[in-house]
């Protein structure tokens, strides 16, 4: 059986939802990610920054764009070394200016990814996908890549159906 990596990032806190700013004690990206692992199994690897992003959703936001603009590669907690022991990757984020938040790219550059079949998944409030599809192509050389997934952040803790029939279809 193929081994499976879900590397993702997720904001808890204050977070856009239905149109109101609420806050959230888990990550809309973070549930999606445990649906994942509980549906095709693997192992969860979550990116976590250096800088904390500002706890109030409209600083964070402007942190973000500021960050896309420059393609800034924030400094992370801890990073995996290798992906060398898995077949399948999920790279899941919320969808930050139409594409993941810049910390997942800083994860994303440091691997190798020949060999590598690579899905993308990204919760938001109506961008769908974004960019995150031609990013991923962009920076996973060597890979090839599922369909990929958005979810709808607000419906995130209701889809866990669709999530986990989607999974099963990639691997």
């Amino acid at each position: 059986m193929a081994k499976n990596l879900i590397i993702y990032y997720s904001r808890t806190g204050e977070n856009y939802v239905n149109g109101s700013v609420k806050t959230l004690a888990k990550g809309n990206t973070e549930t999606v990610a445990e649906f994942i692992q509980k549906a095709v199994g693997g192992d969860l690897f979550r990116v976590e920054t250096v800088k904390e992003y500002a706890a109030d959703y409209y600083a964070c936001i402007d942190e973000a764009k500021d960050e896309l603009r420059q393609q800034a590669r924030p400094e992370l907690k801890a990073e995996l070394g290798s992906i060398d022991e898995y077949e399948n990757i999920f790279v899941c984020g919320p969808c930050w200016w139409g594409t993941f938040p810049m910390a997942v790219f800083t994860q994303l550059e440091k691997l190798d990814w020949a060999g590598k079949k690579v899905m993308a998944v990204m919760t938001h409030e109506g961008s769908g996908l974004g960019s995150c599809e031609r990013d991923l192509k962009r920076i996973c050389e060597g890979a090839s890549f599922g369909k990929g997934l958005a979810v709808h952040g607000a419906d995130a803790a209701k889809s866990e159906k669709t999530v986990a029939d989607w999974a099963r279809a990639q691997v």
